[in-house]
Protein backbone atom coordinates (compact mmCIF):
# COMPACT_ATOMS: atom_id res chain seq x y z
CA UNK A 1 0.00 0.00 0.00
CA UNK A 2 2.83 2.22 0.41
CA UNK A 3 2.67 2.67 -3.05
CA UNK A 4 -0.42 4.89 -2.80
CA UNK A 5 0.95 7.98 -1.29
CA UNK A 6 -1.75 10.77 -0.26
CA UNK A 7 -0.96 14.56 -1.52
CA UNK A 8 -2.47 15.93 2.03
CA UNK A 9 -4.48 14.42 5.45
CA UNK A 10 -6.72 15.82 7.59
CA UNK A 11 -9.28 15.76 9.40
CA UNK A 12 -12.56 17.79 9.34
CA UNK A 13 -15.20 17.61 12.59
CA UNK A 14 -18.13 15.80 12.48
CA UNK A 15 -20.98 16.32 15.81
CA UNK A 16 -18.58 15.54 18.83
CA UNK A 17 -16.10 13.27 16.63
CA UNK A 18 -14.24 14.06 13.19
CA UNK A 19 -13.90 12.79 10.19
CA UNK A 20 -10.29 11.68 9.10
CA UNK A 21 -9.76 11.96 5.07
CA UNK A 22 -6.62 12.02 2.48
CA UNK A 23 -6.59 14.05 -1.07
CA UNK A 24 -4.63 12.53 -3.76
CA UNK A 25 -4.12 15.30 -6.11
CA UNK A 26 -4.50 18.91 -6.11
CA UNK A 27 -7.83 20.68 -5.12
CA UNK A 28 -8.46 22.29 -6.99
CA UNK A 29 -7.71 20.68 -9.88
CA UNK A 30 -5.36 22.69 -11.87
CA UNK A 31 -6.45 21.32 -15.15
CA UNK A 32 -10.49 22.09 -13.40
CA UNK A 33 -11.25 18.42 -12.81
CA UNK A 34 -14.42 17.58 -10.23
CA UNK A 35 -12.67 15.65 -7.15
CA UNK A 36 -14.02 12.46 -6.78
CA UNK A 37 -15.02 11.26 -3.38
CA UNK A 38 -14.88 7.30 -2.36
CA UNK A 39 -17.16 5.65 -0.20
CA UNK A 40 -16.05 2.45 1.09
CA UNK A 41 -18.07 -0.88 2.02
CA UNK A 42 -19.41 -2.60 4.81
CA UNK A 43 -20.81 -0.87 6.45
CA UNK A 44 -17.56 -1.09 8.36
CA UNK A 45 -15.21 -1.70 6.33
CA UNK A 46 -12.62 0.68 5.56
CA UNK A 47 -11.39 1.61 2.35
CA UNK A 48 -8.11 0.20 1.42
CA UNK A 49 -8.74 -1.66 -1.04
CA UNK A 50 -9.85 0.74 -3.34
CA UNK A 51 -6.67 2.64 -3.25
CA UNK A 52 -6.09 1.64 -6.39
CA UNK A 53 -9.07 4.32 -7.75
CA UNK A 54 -6.47 7.09 -6.32
CA UNK A 55 -3.97 6.38 -9.58
CA UNK A 56 -6.71 8.80 -11.30
CA UNK A 57 -5.01 11.27 -9.77
CA UNK A 58 -1.92 10.83 -11.44
CA UNK A 59 -3.61 9.11 -14.84
CA UNK A 60 -7.05 11.62 -15.46
CA UNK A 61 -5.72 14.21 -13.18
CA UNK A 62 -8.63 13.92 -11.09
CA UNK A 63 -8.55 14.60 -7.41
CA UNK A 64 -9.68 12.14 -5.56
CA UNK A 65 -10.56 11.85 -2.08
CA UNK A 66 -10.93 8.88 0.57
CA UNK A 67 -11.83 8.84 4.28
CA UNK A 68 -12.83 5.79 6.77
CA UNK A 69 -16.56 6.75 7.73
CA UNK A 70 -17.30 7.21 11.29
CA UNK A 71 -16.87 3.40 13.35
CA UNK A 72 -14.11 2.12 10.20
CA UNK A 73 -10.64 2.13 9.84
CA UNK A 74 -8.89 5.46 11.36
CA UNK A 75 -11.90 6.62 12.10
CA UNK A 76 -13.27 7.05 14.99
CA UNK A 77 -14.24 3.47 16.60
CA UNK A 78 -17.62 3.97 19.22
CA UNK A 79 -17.91 -0.26 20.01
CA UNK A 80 -20.36 0.82 23.16
CA UNK A 81 -22.85 3.38 21.31
CA UNK A 82 -26.46 1.25 21.50
CA UNK A 83 -26.99 -0.54 18.23
CA UNK A 84 -29.67 2.09 17.00
CA UNK A 85 -27.55 4.66 16.89
CA UNK A 86 -25.89 2.90 13.96
CA UNK A 87 -28.23 3.65 11.25
CA UNK A 88 -27.70 4.69 7.85
CA UNK A 89 -28.63 8.51 8.22
CA UNK A 90 -25.42 8.82 10.45
CA UNK A 91 -23.09 8.09 7.22
CA UNK A 92 -25.43 10.21 5.18
CA UNK A 93 -25.18 13.16 7.86
CA UNK A 94 -21.09 12.40 7.63
CA UNK A 95 -21.25 13.00 4.26
CA UNK A 96 -22.79 16.20 3.43
CA UNK A 97 -20.54 17.37 6.82
CA UNK A 98 -17.71 16.58 4.58
CA UNK A 99 -18.62 18.04 1.55
CA UNK A 100 -19.44 21.17 3.59
CA UNK A 101 -16.11 21.13 5.16
CA UNK A 102 -13.87 20.59 2.57
CA UNK A 103 -15.92 23.45 0.70
CA UNK A 104 -16.56 21.56 -2.75
CA UNK A 105 -18.78 23.15 -4.91
CA UNK A 106 -19.04 20.16 -7.19
CA UNK A 107 -17.88 16.74 -6.60
CA UNK A 108 -18.56 13.49 -7.81
CA UNK A 109 -18.87 10.35 -5.92
CA UNK A 110 -17.93 6.24 -6.25
CA UNK A 111 -19.24 4.07 -3.98
CA UNK A 112 -18.39 0.25 -3.65
CA UNK A 113 -21.29 -1.86 -2.46
CA UNK A 114 -22.43 -0.52 0.88
CA UNK A 115 -20.61 2.62 -0.23
CA UNK A 116 -22.63 2.59 -3.94
CA UNK A 117 -26.07 2.53 -1.65
CA UNK A 118 -24.83 5.05 0.67
CA UNK A 119 -23.97 6.58 -2.30
CA UNK A 120 -27.50 6.19 -4.01
CA UNK A 121 -29.23 6.96 -1.30
CA UNK A 122 -27.45 10.28 -0.67
CA UNK A 123 -27.77 11.29 -4.56
CA UNK A 124 -31.71 10.65 -4.23
CA UNK A 125 -31.43 13.84 -2.06
CA UNK A 126 -30.45 16.09 -5.03
CA UNK A 127 -27.61 17.33 -2.77
CA UNK A 128 -26.24 20.66 -4.44
CA UNK A 129 -22.81 20.20 -5.97
CA UNK A 130 -22.74 16.68 -6.46
CA UNK A 131 -22.05 16.72 -10.56
CA UNK A 132 -21.91 12.45 -11.04
CA UNK A 133 -22.20 9.15 -9.15
CA UNK A 134 -20.79 5.62 -9.73
CA UNK A 135 -22.61 3.09 -8.22
CA UNK A 136 -20.17 -0.06 -7.80
CA UNK A 137 -22.33 -3.54 -6.77
CA UNK A 138 -25.29 -2.03 -5.35
CA UNK A 139 -28.62 -2.61 -4.91
CA UNK A 140 -31.54 -0.98 -4.66
CA UNK A 141 -32.35 -2.75 -1.01
CA UNK A 142 -31.36 -5.05 0.90
CA UNK A 143 -33.89 -7.36 0.39
CA UNK A 144 -32.53 -7.27 -3.02
CA UNK A 145 -29.05 -7.80 -1.65
CA UNK A 146 -29.97 -11.17 0.21
CA UNK A 147 -31.89 -12.58 -2.85
CA UNK A 148 -28.90 -11.76 -4.89
CA UNK A 149 -26.61 -13.40 -2.22
CA UNK A 150 -28.84 -16.89 -1.89
CA UNK A 151 -29.02 -16.96 -5.44
CA UNK A 152 -24.98 -16.87 -5.92
CA UNK A 153 -25.02 -19.73 -2.69
CA UNK A 154 -26.89 -22.11 -4.83
CA UNK A 155 -24.20 -22.06 -7.57
CA UNK A 156 -21.84 -23.40 -4.92
CA UNK A 157 -20.70 -27.38 -3.87
CA UNK A 158 -23.49 -29.41 -1.79
CA UNK A 159 -21.01 -29.34 1.21
CA UNK A 160 -20.71 -25.59 0.95
CA UNK A 161 -24.28 -25.12 1.18
CA UNK A 162 -25.04 -27.81 3.68
CA UNK A 163 -22.16 -25.87 6.11
CA UNK A 164 -23.72 -22.64 5.60
CA UNK A 165 -27.28 -23.46 5.57
CA UNK A 166 -26.55 -25.58 9.48
CA UNK A 167 -24.35 -23.42 10.50
CA UNK A 168 -26.62 -19.81 9.77
CA UNK A 169 -29.80 -21.64 10.58
CA UNK A 170 -28.37 -23.03 13.96
CA UNK A 171 -26.13 -19.66 14.95
CA UNK A 172 -22.76 -21.65 15.06
CA UNK A 173 -20.83 -18.97 12.67
CA UNK A 174 -17.93 -19.19 14.86
CA UNK A 175 -17.30 -22.97 13.96
CA UNK A 176 -14.06 -23.38 11.65
CA UNK A 177 -16.00 -25.13 8.80
CA UNK A 178 -18.05 -21.71 8.60
CA UNK A 179 -15.28 -19.58 8.35
CA UNK A 180 -13.99 -22.09 5.48
CA UNK A 181 -17.40 -22.41 3.82
CA UNK A 182 -17.81 -18.77 3.84
CA UNK A 183 -14.18 -18.07 2.33
CA UNK A 184 -14.82 -20.62 -0.45
CA UNK A 185 -18.08 -18.69 -1.51
CA UNK A 186 -15.53 -15.15 -1.01
CA UNK A 187 -13.11 -16.90 -3.48
CA UNK A 188 -16.10 -17.13 -6.26
CA UNK A 189 -18.16 -14.20 -5.69
CA UNK A 190 -16.19 -11.91 -3.48
CA UNK A 191 -12.74 -11.82 -5.14
CA UNK A 192 -11.22 -14.01 -7.65
CA UNK A 193 -7.83 -12.92 -7.69
CA UNK A 194 -4.71 -15.47 -6.18
CA UNK A 195 -3.65 -14.38 -3.62
CA UNK A 196 -5.96 -12.06 -2.31
CA UNK A 197 -4.53 -8.15 -3.03
CA UNK A 198 -2.38 -6.58 0.15
CA UNK A 199 -4.94 -3.70 -0.02
CA UNK A 200 -8.37 -6.30 0.44
CA UNK A 201 -6.72 -8.08 3.13
CA UNK A 202 -5.46 -5.10 5.17
CA UNK A 203 -9.34 -3.63 5.19
CA UNK A 204 -10.20 -7.48 6.31
CA UNK A 205 -7.76 -7.31 9.04
CA UNK A 206 -8.81 -4.12 10.61
CA UNK A 207 -12.61 -4.65 10.33
CA UNK A 208 -11.96 -8.25 12.48
CA UNK A 209 -10.00 -6.03 14.68
CA UNK A 210 -13.31 -4.54 15.47
CA UNK A 211 -16.66 -5.80 14.02
CA UNK A 212 -19.05 -3.59 15.66
CA UNK A 213 -20.40 -1.39 12.64
CA UNK A 214 -20.80 -4.48 10.30
CA UNK A 215 -21.96 -6.85 12.81
CA UNK A 216 -24.93 -4.61 14.20
CA UNK A 217 -25.22 -3.10 10.12
CA UNK A 218 -25.43 -6.10 8.45
CA UNK A 219 -25.03 -9.38 10.28
CA UNK A 220 -22.30 -11.88 11.20
CA UNK A 221 -23.41 -13.41 7.84
CA UNK A 222 -22.28 -13.13 4.02
CA UNK A 223 -25.42 -14.15 2.94
CA UNK A 224 -28.39 -13.33 4.80
CA UNK A 225 -28.75 -9.21 6.59
CA UNK A 226 -29.95 -9.83 9.88
CA UNK A 227 -29.01 -6.37 11.29
CA UNK A 228 -30.07 -2.52 10.64
CA UNK A 229 -30.14 -2.89 7.12
CA UNK A 230 -32.61 -5.74 7.27
CA UNK A 231 -35.76 -2.94 6.08
CA UNK A 232 -33.39 -0.50 3.71
CA UNK A 233 -35.06 0.21 0.77
CA UNK A 234 -34.62 3.34 -1.52
CA UNK A 235 -36.12 1.31 -4.85
CA UNK A 236 -39.49 4.19 -4.41
CA UNK A 237 -36.82 7.09 -4.15
CA UNK A 238 -34.34 6.45 -6.84
CA UNK A 239 -36.05 8.69 -9.45
CA UNK A 240 -35.04 11.60 -7.30
CA UNK A 241 -31.57 11.04 -8.35
CA UNK A 242 -31.36 13.94 -11.35
CA UNK A 243 -27.60 13.65 -11.75
CA UNK A 244 -25.59 11.22 -14.52
CA UNK A 245 -24.94 7.99 -12.91
CA UNK A 246 -22.96 4.96 -14.20
CA UNK A 247 -23.59 1.54 -12.35
CA UNK A 248 -20.57 -1.04 -12.36
CA UNK A 249 -20.75 -5.17 -11.57
CA UNK A 250 -18.56 -7.80 -12.19
CA UNK A 251 -20.32 -11.49 -13.90
CA UNK A 252 -19.58 -13.02 -10.95
CA UNK A 253 -20.69 -10.23 -8.54
CA UNK A 254 -22.32 -10.81 -5.52
CA UNK A 255 -24.60 -8.14 -6.71
CA UNK A 256 -25.86 -10.50 -9.80
CA UNK A 257 -27.51 -9.64 -12.69
CA UNK A 258 -30.92 -9.28 -11.97
CA UNK A 259 -30.67 -6.96 -8.99
CA UNK A 260 -28.48 -4.91 -10.86
CA UNK A 261 -30.99 -4.75 -13.76
CA UNK A 262 -33.67 -3.68 -11.28
CA UNK A 263 -31.32 -0.58 -10.25
CA UNK A 264 -30.36 0.30 -13.59
CA UNK A 265 -33.74 0.14 -14.92
CA UNK A 266 -35.35 3.02 -12.23
CA UNK A 267 -31.98 5.59 -12.47
CA UNK A 268 -33.24 7.20 -15.31
CA UNK A 269 -30.87 7.36 -18.28
CA UNK A 270 -27.90 5.38 -16.19
CA UNK A 271 -25.30 3.50 -17.74
CA UNK A 272 -24.32 -0.06 -16.93
CA UNK A 273 -20.91 -1.61 -17.50
CA UNK A 274 -20.09 -5.06 -16.34
CA UNK A 275 -16.70 -6.66 -15.88
CA UNK A 276 -16.55 -9.83 -17.59
CA UNK A 277 -13.62 -11.49 -15.67
CA UNK A 278 -14.61 -9.92 -11.81
CA UNK A 279 -16.72 -10.77 -9.05
CA UNK A 280 -17.62 -8.11 -6.39
CA UNK A 281 -14.10 -6.50 -7.04
CA UNK A 282 -13.56 -5.15 -10.06
CA UNK A 283 -11.29 -2.11 -9.75
CA UNK A 284 -8.50 -5.00 -8.32
CA UNK A 285 -9.65 -7.76 -10.43
CA UNK A 286 -9.44 -6.18 -13.73
CA UNK A 287 -7.71 -3.13 -12.39
CA UNK A 288 -6.20 -1.61 -15.61
CA UNK A 289 -9.70 -1.51 -17.46
CA UNK A 290 -11.69 -0.64 -14.63
CA UNK A 291 -9.14 2.55 -14.13
CA UNK A 292 -9.96 3.20 -17.98
CA UNK A 293 -13.71 3.13 -18.11
CA UNK A 294 -13.95 5.15 -15.04
CA UNK A 295 -11.59 7.86 -15.73
CA UNK A 296 -13.23 8.31 -19.61
CA UNK A 297 -16.96 8.14 -17.64
CA UNK A 298 -15.40 10.85 -15.59
CA UNK A 299 -13.96 13.57 -17.91
CA UNK A 300 -16.82 13.35 -19.97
Amino acid sequence: MDKYKPTSIGTVPFREWSTPFEVYGTIPSPQGMTPLILLHGGPGFPGRHMLCITSLAKSHGIPVICYDQLGSGNSVHLPDKPKDFWQTELWVDELFNLVEQLSLERYDLLGHSWGAMLAADYATRRPTGLRKAIIHSGAQSCADWEDSAIGRLRTMPDEVQEIIDRCEESGTLDLPEYHEATLKFLKVYGCRLDPWPVELLEALRLVSEDPTVYTVMSGRSEIHINGNLRTWDISDRLSEINVPVLIINGKYDEADDVITKRLADKIAGSQWVQFSNSSHTAMVEEQEEYLKVVGRWLVQ
